[in-house]
């Protein structure tokens, strides 16, 4: 595949940004399938993984959640898989970690580039109703890998999706390599918080979500429905709705699509 007219990503640029931080090895490969299928089989191969992140110019097999795939053009995406240590960390509160991800992203765009970036429940960023951002978190024990895709120097006939939209669609002309030590400082800021037990990080995460207080259709497997509005996020990380009658509770895992109410098709 001919090499796109955008800068490579360099990994001196992102390992110097984050030296001082829990990330303590950082890979850049040219082309792999997915990079957190390649951490998880490092750990299945005996090595630690924790504080290790991959970050790849093209994957030839990204997932996203349900098996779902998507593809991007060389060196138009940050694509990226952190692995988290949860030692210390309640598993029921393990939930979190893609949520607190997405907070992340969201509160990094908006602080370094004005970008209004808001949080859908439980893995997307969205700017206004398109997609920017995905997010996968898979167990790998003791660690979590946690994946991100994040459209940055895409033009509107590259996206893998028509209802996704980059960075530079909006006007941004953006340094992947600066981005990317970004992302990591505020991302490890983060779990730091987590593993601390920081409560406000909840509250953080309602000041950006865009599901929150929105009316919403929850599609669980087998085509049965939760419809409501939801009202917040519990402590394991899950939607609350309430449908009138009650309050659900639904776990990412539950559901197969969250979208508007009334609307058969929204940003996944």
């Amino acid at each position: 595949m001919p090499v796109p007219d955008h800068p490579a990503l360099d990994p001196d640029v992102v390992r110097a940004a984050v030296s001082d931080t829990e990330w303590r090895r950082i890979d850049v490969v040219e082309e792999t399938g997915s990079t957190n299928a390649d951490l998880i089989a490092r750990s299945a191969g005996g090595e630690d993984i924790a504080g290790s992140v991959l970050l790849s110019e093209f994957q030839t097999a990204g997932r996203g959640r349900h098996g779902r795939s998507w593809s991007a053009p060389p060196r138009a995406q940050i694509s990226m898989s952190v692995a988290v240590d949860t030692a210390g960390v309640a598993p029921d509160r393990w939930g979190w970690l893609p949520l607190l991800t997405g907070l992340a992203v969201a509160r990094t765009l908006r602080a370094d580039y004005g970008v209004e970036a808001g949080v859908k429940w439980p893995n997307d960023i969205l700017v206004g109703t398109g997609k920017l951002a995905g997010i996968l978190a898979e167990v790998s024990a003791p660690a979590i890998v946690v994946g991100l895709g994040l459209n940055v120097n895409m033009a509107e006939d590259e996206l893998p999706d028509p209802r996704a939209v980059s960075l530079a669609m909006l006007g941004h002309e953006v340094d992947r390599s600066v981005l990317a030590a970004a992302l990591l400082r505020t991302i490890g800021d983060d779990v730091q918080r987590w593993r601390a037990g920081d409560a406000s990080l909840a509250s953080e995460y309602r000041s950006v979500s865009t599901t929150i207080g929105t009316r919403v259709r929850a599609v669980l497997p087998g085509d049965s429905e939760i419809t409501g509005v939801a009202t917040g996020i519990d402590d394991a990380g899950r939607l609350e709705i309430d449908t009138g009658q009650t309050t659900v509770t639904v776990s990412a895992g539950d559901i197969t699509h969250l979208r508007p109410a009334g609307v058969q098709g929204s940003p996944e």
